[in-house]
């Protein structure tokens, strides 16, 4: 399941579950819909919380859909996990996007102010990395 929310400071997306590469695929001509006609750049949540590990085809179509988001305007990005295997999967997928220097991972099982901080990087350029 994803979900693609329009936000003061741009997009939040959301990604639950299972997600095969056609569901995948879907989302990422949805985000070509929503990006169309975009002027100006924008910040994005991504929560992943509920994500469950992405297969080799679905991770390749994730890479496709972050490319789409950078190109379209993107500055920074907050991801929000609760697992660090999928932490480990999407560090590695931003460094081969080309997007991780704009990407900040917050654990959210680590983190109760996950949403703030991830708020405070996007909106005040607020590094959570910086404490």
């Amino acid at each position: 399941m994803y979900k693609i929310e329009k936000t003061g400071y741009g997009f939040r997306l959301t990604f639950a579950g299972a997600i095969p590469a056609e569901e995948m695929t879907k989302w990422v001509e949805e985000s070509k819909t929503a990006l169309a006609g975009r002027s100006g750049g924008f910040q994005l949540l991504v929560d992943m919380r509920e994500l469950k590990p992405l297969a080799p085809d679905a991770q390749q179509t994730m890479l496709q859909g972050q490319q789409l988001y950078k190109q379209a305007g993107m500055g920074r990005s907050a991801v929000i996990l609760s697992s660090s295997i999928l932490t480990m999967q999407f560090v590695r997928l931003a460094k081969e996007s080309g997007i991780y220097q704009w990407e900040r991972y917050l654990d959210a099982s680590k983190n109760p102010n996950w949403e703030a901080q991830a708020l405070a990087w996007l909106e005040k350029e607020q590094d959570p990395d910086k404490k």
